[in-house]
Formats: C-alpha cells, structure tokens, sequence
C-alpha cells in the first residue's frame, strides 16, 4: 500500500499521514519532518535546506529526491509507505514512478486534500510549535497555558515559513510547482479528492473511505 498524500501548506497532510501510517500500519515519511529534523541538529543538509525552506521555496530536487530513495528502500518501507510533502514538483513525481518501477511497485493512490488559499493562510499564521514536535493552533488547538507546550514544557515558537508573508509566497510556489501533480496523477488515474476543510477526525473519515473503496481495510476490519 503505497499512499501519496498531496495538497497546499497547511492542509493537513501530516495529521492525516501520520492517521493512515498508525491505522494501516505503514511508515510516515514526512520530507518536511526529515528537513526540520536535520535543521535542528545543524547538518550540512540541515544548512542546505534551511536557505530554502525560510524562504518559502521548495528545496532543489537533487536534494530531496536523494533522501526519499534512501527513506524508501529501507526494510520497513517493503508493505507499503506513505509519503506527505514528496512529491512536489513532476520531476520528482517522475522519479519517485522510477524508483518504485526499479522494485516492482507503484503508488495506489495520490490523495489531494482540499484547502483554500485563505483557509491556508489563516491555518498557518496562527500555528506554533515546540522543539519536542507538537502542534498548537490559536482557534484549533491551544496549549493550556499560552505559549507553553503541554507535553514538556517547552516554549512555543512559530516557524519563519508560517509568517504570513511566507505562507503567501509559499501558497504560490504551491500553485506554480505542485498544481500540475495533481493533473499528472489525475491521468494515471489514482487521484482522489477529499475536501481538506473540516475538523481532521471527519477528513480522516473521508480518507478512510475512499482507501476502503480501494480495496484497503483497517486493521480492525
């Protein structure tokens, strides 16, 4: 089961990655999270992402395409995957068909969640995080006591890439980059759509759903 999740900034993709990786018991790989990770341990890829993705700008793909080869041919990647935030350009897409093709696998089905551009913006600008990984929302999901982390205490922070300004510039890297995926899977006919807009337990449903109609059951089922 090989499940590529698609859609803007802020859309939810990690929250509904890490539900299907839990639920269908697949690893989550989150390029964004491999990127953060290295950034914070201040590694050359660290260094090298970090010029980018403060920008708003999507890292080169001899960077990127490099760390998901690597990621995917790991032994626990031979079920299945899920994939959140890769690909996002066709280059990449054509490569990861490549990679895949090259150990007798495709992807299932690309999943595009749904979001508008203001519902992004306004999403992102009101998110903070903690060094530990959690994630807190102003009108979403906030921490018992302002600007505090409930899991460890730590202090709340908001990353540069969720300034608004950032966000905007990333919403039109979004569109210019990572719009024409979504026809491209369109055409290889695993695209599925799913409206990004309600609370994340009913998209996880919808999500559910459509995997189900697929021929994929949960665990329990």
């Amino acid at each position: 089961m090989i499940v590529i999740l698609l859609g803007a900034p802020g859309s939810g993709k990690g929250t509904q990655a890490a539900m299907i990786a839990e639920t269908y018991g697949i690893p989550h790989i989150s390029t964004g999270d491999i990127f953060r990770k290295n950034i914070k341990d201040g590694t050359e890829l660290g260094r090298k992402a970090r010029e980018y993705i403060d920008k708003g700008l999507l890292v080169p793909d001899e960077v990127t395409n490099g760390i998901v080869a690597d990621r995917i041919a790991g032994k626990d990647c031979a079920e299945g995957f899920v994939l959140d935030g890769y690909p996002r350009t066709i280059d990449q897409a054509l490569m990861l068909g490549s990679l895949l093709e090259k150990t007798g696998r495709r992807a299932d089905i690309a999943i595009d969640i749904i979001v508008g551009d203001d519902d992004v913006i306004h999403r992102l600008s009101g998110r903070s995080m903690c060094k530990c990984g959690e994630t807190y929302h102003v009108d979403y999901k906030k921490p018992r006591v302002e600007g505090i982390c409930d899991k460890c205490g730590g202090e709340l922070y908001v990353r540069d890439d969720d300034k608004p300004e950032t966000v905007v510039r990333r919403l039109r890297e979004y569109h210019e980059k990572t719009g024409p995926i979504i026809e491209y899977y369109r055409k290889s006919g695993i695209l599925a759509g799913i409206d990004g807009t309600p609370r994340p337990a009913e998209v996880s449903k919808s999500i559910v759903e459509v995997l189900g109609a697929h021929g994929f059951v949960t665990g329990g089922e």
